[in-house]
């Protein structure tokens, strides 16, 4: 099945940057990573693949272009002036990005760990230039910002792939054998997930990102009021 819009080509019948990505995330979106090549990509559009190639030199370099576009999609909120609100709501939005491209999910996670932060795209290192700006218009030290960036969206990205481990197993097959699981528990060895069960079974990803989301803002104003104190 061909991707929406694989067909994207400019007014003079030329392909474009923006129209290979974005077929090129459609591919992903729709058979995975392992689909996607030059070739493929080339057939989708209906190009011969050595035309890709004008829009990026090796497959490593189109699915950097790919994270690139799906960080695109995150809406930015410059008029809220409330930092942590701010960052809630940029929490929120990474996981609506992710839960709409699951199999590209890895490109954001484990793709930048392969290459050199001079190397990467520009518009992947957006999130890292806005969520600087924030916390240091807050009144966090630049390096303190760096930090929390990283912690950031260390915790974002740990529960968005937990979510996606939830969503990908068959629901009433794993919830069956998380109960038969937790019923076979010893109660004196394992007394807090006996105890646990109810809430383990039920699992709201929107609402434990926000519940972490509002343990991890709650230790950052603690400490930005304590340097501003000193």
């Amino acid at each position: 099945m061909e991707p929406a819009g694989a067909t994207g080509q400019d007014g003079a019948g030329r392909l474009t940057r923006q129209t290979v990505l974005a077929a090129a995330l459609e591919l992903v979106d729709e058979h995975g990573l392992e689909a996607l090549s030059m070739r493929r990509l080339g057939q989708v559009l209906g190009r011969d693949p050595m035309s890709i190639y004008r829009y990026a030199a090796n497959r490593n370099e189109l699915l950097a272009g790919v994270a690139e576009l799906m960080l695109d999609e995150l809406e930015v909120f410059p008029d809220d002036t409330n930092w942590q609100e701010q960052l809630r709501r940029i929490a929120h939005e990474l996981r609506r990005v992710c839960l709409r491209h699951p199999n590209a999910v890895p490109l954001l996670v484990t793709g930048p760990l392969s290459t050199p932060l001079g190397l990467r795209p520009a518009g992947t290192l957006r999130p890292l230039e806005q969520i600087l700006g924030i916390l240091i218009g807050a009144g966090f030290a630049p390096a303190d910002a760096l930090h929390i960036y990283r912690a950031f969206y260390g915790f974002l990205y740990g529960h968005v792939l937990n979510e996606l481990q939830e969503l990908i197993a068959d629901p009433e097959e794993n919830e069956a054998l998380l109960r038969l699981g937790l019923q076979r528990l010893p109660l004196r060895d394992f007394p807090h997930l006996r105890r646990l069960a109810p809430e383990l079974l039920d699992y709201d990803g929107e609402q434990e990102l926000d519940e972490g989301i509002t343990i991890l803002l709650a230790g950052l104003g603690e400490q930005l009021n304590a340097g501003r104190s000193s």
